[in-house]
């Protein structure tokens, strides 16, 4: 017996109603029945009221009781009609929010149309049931990727070096700005940069794989400023093209060709000769030394206070202090070679590509200049930690590159060694 009031609900005995335990057995004679003898019978619940809820159902003429009634919507559960004493219908939603009941008048009938009340209770129970839940953020309306770089370029820039801006902002301006100008910046895609990529490949390639880091760092600003969602920057993952390797390394003929060429131009170009042997002599970078400044040099030794990794000590052998010896200071410019107004750096690269074409070496760039510098110090066999302090290198990973070239000096001497053993046994003369 108490089992079965268990299961049935807690609405104790007046849910329920007492019958004779032989109501059954219809022969039993009036009075041999006991009343102390009976089961108690969960009352049957009334079934609740239900109907399509719609325009037609709420232009009825519903019957009026003493007490307001309530009708279910037969397709979506918890939104129905309410019908008062007065004769007028209410839409309403009852749901279960948080461990508790609320119920919602959503507005009269006659003020209220039946599609718009269903709406409006399918969006109140559908926010109740993601209560809790985590949301995606909304972004708002953002601007066009051109209005934002006008807007944001001089904030991302100041934490790049004048030839990284420089670079980023070409890049900028002749690659991404055709493409994504008039785009808005939450509205690009991963699909959108992939597209972007195909139609850069052939002649474009160099070109997409310098924009593609700019156009990260856009995105990356965006996240900050909460114009795209965290984690959203569509350039994240994406490859860029592999290109043929650029290093090139002199020959002892060809340092020889450049030095007998640098002898013959000397006199009409001192400053272009004295930086090109200072780049083959400490193997620096071209602004390294073409931005030189006279108080940056303390032999034997050159303290730049910036560089591409950021402050860098130079160290100058004999011939690359005897080079800056011979410079005459002009006392208009702090600038060790500085052009004829004396404000800027003389300029080396223009001089550069004529020049290299007067020694018959059109494909050799300046920056070759410094990867035969470490080449010749893997061939006079100095440890790669070494050289990597000398040309100035954060991470040992930058100067492994060259680890290929000391192979070639082991297998030398692997040969020389073997050659002598094998003399020595008699097997070759």
């Amino acid at each position: 017996m108490r089992e079965t009031l268990k299961v049935l609900g807690r609405e104790g005995t007046a849910e329920c109603c007492p019958v004779p335990a032989n109501d059954g057995n219809l022969a039993t004679f009036e009075g041999s029945s006991s009343k102390g003898e009976c089961h108690m019978v969960p009352k049957r619940r009334k079934p609740a009221r239900r109907a399509l809820l719609d325009g037609n159902f709420a232009r009825r003429k519903l019957p009026l009781r003493e007490h307001e009634y309530c009708i279910w919507d037969t397709e979506l559960a918890g939104f129905g009609l309410r019908v008062r004493p007065s004769g007028n219908y209410f839409w309403f939603v009852r749901l279960r929010h948080r461990g508790k009941h609320r119920r919602i008048t959503l507005g009269r009938t006659d003020e209220l149309e039946a599609r718009l009340a269903r709406a409006q209770a399918r969006r109140i129970l559908a926010e109740a049931a993601l209560d809790g839940l985590p949301k995606r953020a909304v972004v708002k309306a953002t601007p066009t990727m051109t209005d934002f770089v006008e807007a944001y370029w001089d904030d991302l820039s100041r934490v790049w070096k004048p030839s990284t801006t420089k670079r980023n902002w070409a890049a900028w301006r002749l690659t991404i700005k055709p493409t994504f100008g008039n785009t808005r910046v939450a509205d690009i895609l991963p699909p959108d940069i992939h597209r972007w990529r195909d139609g850069c490949a052939g002649e474009s390639e160099v070109k997409y794989n310098r924009a593609v880091p700019v156009l990260s760092a856009l995105f990356k600003y965006a996240e900050a400023l909460k114009m795209r969602r965290p984690g959203s920057n569509p350039c994240r993952g994406m490859p860029r093209y592999k290109r043929p390797s650029m290093e090139r390394y002199l020959t002892p003929a060809e340092y020889r060709r450049i030095g007998a060429a640098l002898r013959e131009v000397e006199v009409d170009k001192p400053a272009q000769v004295a930086i090109a042997r200072l780049l083959l002599f400490t193997g620096a970078r071209v602004g390294e030394i073409a931005n030189l400044r006279w108080g940056w040099v303390k032999p034997p030794r050159l303290m730049l206070p910036d560089s591409k990794t950021g402050p860098k000590v130079i160290w100058l052998n004999t011939q690359a202090q005897d080079i800056l010896a011979g410079i005459e200071r002009r006392e208009d410019s702090e600038l060790v070679f500085p052009n004829q107004t004396g404000q800027r750096p003389v300029n080396f690269e223009m001089w550069w590509y004529s020049f290299r074409r007067r020694c018959a070496l059109p494909d050799v760039r300046i920056h070759d200049l410094r990867h035969s510098f470490a080449s010749t110090a893997i061939m006079d066999n100095v440890p790669l930690s070494t050289i990597g302090k000398l040309l100035g290198h954060k991470l040992v990973e930058t100067t492994a590159k060259y680890a290929h070239l000391s192979d070639d000096v082991i297998g030398e001497a692997a040969e020389r060694v073997s050659g002598s053993l094998a003399q020595a046994i008699g097997l070759r003369p």
